[in-house]
């Protein structure tokens, strides 16, 4: 897999917040490295406690041609605006495609439906059309 980039989010639940951006993306958890089996053995294999366990999680393209999502336990909670967000288009839609306004909302619900929460619509002309939502650690995103 290309590591040229490599996105990190902070979070107070790597694993719970991994999955729902795995959700959101189409993405899926990295695997192990060889030649363990899954990630408790690997973290046994480690010497890692349990309750370390989720100290970071990892989620990647299936594909392997979008960037590599790591998430880091941090202990202090999301005090303001990021200064980066990702903006999640509808699955299905090609490049050089636009969704329509429903296919956009749509989305917006199957993502509120897994831990999400809308916080505003944008339609402008110059611009398109965008929904600006919160993970479910707060942390903003676009839907386009």
């Amino acid at each position: 897999m290309d590591r040229r980039l490599s996105l990190t989010l902070d979070a107070a639940d790597p694993r719970a917040l991994g999955a729902f951006w795995a959700f959101a993306l189409g993405y899926v958890e990295e695997s192990p490295p060889a030649p363990y089996a899954d990630w408790p053995a690997t973290f046994e294999a480690w010497g890692l406690p349990p309750e370390r366990w989720n100290d970071a999680y990892i989620v990647v393209d299936p594909e392997g041609t979008g960037p590599r999502l790591f998430l880091q336990k941090v202990p202090e909670p999301k005090t303001a605006k990021n200064r980066l967000h990702l903006d999640v288009g509808v699955p299905g839609i090609t490049p050089g495609q636009s969704a329509t306004h429903d296919q956009v909302r749509a989305h917006a619900v199957r993502l509120a439906e897994a831990g999400a929460r809308q916080i505003e619509e944008f339609d402008l002309p110059e611009m398109g059309f965008w929904i600006v939502m919160n993970d479910p650690e707060g942390n903003e995103f676009c839907v386009l």
